[in-house]
Parts: C-alpha cells; structure tokens; sequence
C-alpha cells in the first residue's frame, strides 16, 4: 500500500456583505459623501469665506484687537495648565485600574467617567454654588480676597472638570489588553516601582498618551458650557477665544467672529492630522509586532490518499 498527499487550495470566498452590486456600493458612497460635504466641509468653506469676506487686511486687523489677543492667551494658558494635570491624573489612574486590584477600583472607573455624564452647564454651575459669593466657600474666600469664580482659577477648573476622563479613558484598555506580564517580569528581575513604569510601562502607552493629550487639548481650547457659566464674560479678562466669538457674534461683528474662529477651526483639523498620524503609527507598530500573523497567508491541506495494487 503507498501514499501519496495532495494538496486541496481552500476557496477564498467573499462574504456576501461586500459583494453587493456596483450601483449599490457607489450609492453608499456617495451618500456618505453627500452628508459629509453638507454637514463637515460646508460649515468649514462657511468659516473661512466668512472671516476672508473684506480681505486679509480686515482679518488680521480682527487679531490686533487687544481683547482678542487677551483672549487667545487665556486660552493657551488655560490648555498649558489643564493638559499636564489630565496628563499625570490620567495616567495615575489607568495604571492603578489596569495594573492593581484594589477595593473601590468600580468606584474609582465611575467617578473618572462622572463628567461625561454631567452637562458642562451643570458642572459650571457646581463651582459657582461651591465657589460663588453666595456660595458654601463664598464667604471665606471673600474674607481671604481669594477669587475663584469669574476669574482664572475658576475657567481653569472648570476645564479641568470636563476633560479629566479623556487621557485615563484612552489608556484604560490599552493596559488593561497589555496585561501585567511585563511588569511582574521586571519587578522579578529587581526593577522597583518607577523603574518598571518609566521603562515598561511608559514605552508601551507612549502611542496612547499623545493620542490622550491631543484630545484633552482640543476639548480644552474649545469648552463652552461649563466656561460661560464661570467666566462671567469680562471682556480682556475672562473670555476665552470660545466666549469671544459669541460676543463679537452677538455685536454683528461677523468679520471679528469668524475670524477668531478660524483659529478654532484651524485648531480643529491640527488635531485631526495628529490623530490621524498616531493611529497610523500605532497601526504600523501593531502590525510589525505580529509579523508574518498580520499577513493572512493561503492554506494547504495535505490529505493521504491509499493507493492498492494487486
């Protein structure tokens, strides 16, 4: 009796889900591409034609308002200090969740993901009640001469409030899909505790970290609700860009409006290219990392079949 193997190619068969018709594929599309152009690149043509409407002159002139300029520092100030703060909480808190079992840890998960449960109106108006002049904390803060509503401090927390969860809600999976194997590695191997993170840890979440930071920034230039409800809107002093251009807005100072908000808007598509770089850089990584496994290669099948003779 002899053997012999043969070798049976595997169909590569395309799932019906992909395999609808033409007309039907370039209607989709162009659906897609339809709702896209009316409701994300016509509202940005519509910014900017509207702050180049008299020019460049009368654009630029709309920077050199000083209360514009009062403006766009207070918001770059308010990022500089709301994103480091999110940036050591957040990773504090993904790795205490994703690393350690302790009690309260669902406690802990909640209360990071409590404001984006929370309106940022309402969360404006919680530091009022605490921090107002009418306030639990009012009346001490008065006596002290320490002002926190319709001032810096109070814009800064309010920020801080509403952009908390975003570094600690991206890295939160991403070490918890980690796992712990590394780390007890290096703690065996005689690494102390920031020895691990800042040589295990930190390399492996850095993708996720400025993927974390790009959004806290963009959420933290431009927050509205719970900023309006703190800021008072004193012109010079408490308005960021967001609240200086419905004030200009308000005044039919449509020029000065866009014009602020061309620098949102700018900002806006800074952090889609980042993003979009980050997630293409943590693509590549991923697909490096697996090797051949990420090229899906054909299979063979070698089956014996008896051949007799008499």
């Amino acid at each position: 009796m002899a053997t012999a193997s043969i070798h049976i190619p595997v169909a590569h068969q395309v799932p019906r889900a992909t395999a609808e018709p033409w007309v039907v594929r370039w209607l989709l599309i162009g659906f897609a591409l339809a709702f896209l152009g009316l409701f994300l690149f016509l509202p940005l043509a519509a910014v900017f034609a509207q702050a180049f409407e008299r020019g460049v002159s009368a654009y630029l002139a709309s920077f050199r308002d000083p209360d514009a300029q009062a403006a766009i520092r207070l918001t770059l100030l308010t990022a500089a200090i709301v994103v480091p703060l999110n940036l050591v909480f957040g990773i504090a808190a993904a790795w205490a969740i994703a690393k350690f079992e302790f009690r309260g840890k669902s406690v802990l998960i909640t209360l990071i993901d409590l404001p984006f449960a929370v309106s940022p109106v309402i969360s404006g108006l919680i530091y009022v009640l605490l921090f107002g002049l009418r306030g639990w904390l009012g009346p001490w803060l008065d006596a002290h001469d320490i002002k926190i509503i319709f001032a810096v401090p109070g814009i800064v927390l309010a920020t801080l409030f509403v952009t908390c969860p975003l570094v600690a809600r991206e890295l939160i999976p991403l070490m918890q899909a980690q796992g712990t194997e590394e780390e007890e590695a290096a703690v065996v191997l005689g690494a102390h505790g920031w020895q691990t993170f800042f040589r295990v840890t930190l390399p492996n979440i850095k993708w996720g970290v400025l993927y974390g930071v790009i959004l806290c920034n963009a959420r933290a230039m431009g927050e509205f609700g719970a900023v309006s409800v703190v800021s008072g809107h004193i012109r010079g002093l408490t308005n960021t860009m967001t609240l200086h251009v419905e004030i200009l807005y308000n005044e039919y100072n449509f020029v000065g409006a866009f014009a602020v908000a061309s620098l949102l808007t700018l900002l806006a598509l800074v952090t889609l290219g980042a993003k979009t770089l980050v997630e293409w850089q943590t693509r590549r990584r991923s697909t490096d990392a697996g090797g051949d496994e990420a090229e899906p290669k054909p299979v063979a099948v070698t089956a014996p079949v008896a051949v007799t003779g008499e």
